[in-house]
């Protein structure tokens, strides 16, 4: 066992499971042989282990996640309707739970991380949009890695370029927030600003509703 512990943490696996092992003997020596194992990677060390990046199956895999990955985002799909675009997963679950007590149903998971650039979040966009459940979009960021007028542009060029036909509700806080403001404010663009997360939630799923 602490030859497995050791390979784990040299191949930066984040989980072995062994279903059944069992003593074999061969030339008058024992092995241990495992008949059947579940190997779990850390994805972000998966450039290490070719041969096992080699075995990916995408055709198991959601194809818009497989989708955001490639542009960094962390993306799940969710059944519900209000698309959500955060910062950081613990703002995220927070999102989603306030959704859901404003009485919506969050459509997804998507963390646009602490690098998020207007190209990040006009592909986050095209990424929640595809799915045709999402009746509007939640945009909820803090600011501390990440600039708040960094994601405002990136918000006024998505819905230029994309062409948006759901409502746009937009809460921003944190680093060069009331630039950010200002620049939504002063473009052409048509979004809702909320002022906190319950604001934010509750005109998301009010939007719904015209």
């Amino acid at each position: 066992m602490i030859f497995l512990k050791y390979f784990a943490l040299a191949n930066k696996s984040l989980s072995l499971k062994f279903n059944d092992l069992i003593f074999s003997f061969f030339d008058l020596r024992s092995f241990v042989v495992s008949l059947d194992s579940k190997f779990n990677f850390d994805s972000n060390a998966l450039f290490r282990q070719k041969d096992i990046l080699e075995m990916r199956d995408l055709s198991e895999e959601d194809e818009m996640e497989i989708e955001a990955s490639k542009f960094n985002l962390n993306y799940i799909k969710l059944d519900g309707n209000v698309g959500c675009m955060v910062n950081g997963a613990g703002l995220a679950m927070a999102t989603m739970d306030i959704i859901k007590i404003a009485g919506g149903e969050p459509a997804n998971f998507l963390d646009v991380g602490g690098t998020a650039s207007a190209e990040t979040v006009k592909n986050g966009f095209r990424i929640i949009l595809a799915d045709k459940n999402v009746k509007s979009i939640l945009i909820n960021i803090f600011g501390g890695i990440v600039r708040c007028d960094r994601v405002a542009r990136g918000v006024v060029q998505a819905v230029d370029e994309l062409g948006l036909n759901v409502p746009v509700i937009v809460r921003l806080n944190g680093t060069n927030a009331k630039e950010a403001k200002e620049i939504l404010s002063n473009s052409d663009v048509s979004v809702i600003a909320a002022s906190g997360m319950r604001d934010a939630a509750e005109k998301a799923v009010e939007a719904i509703k015209y």
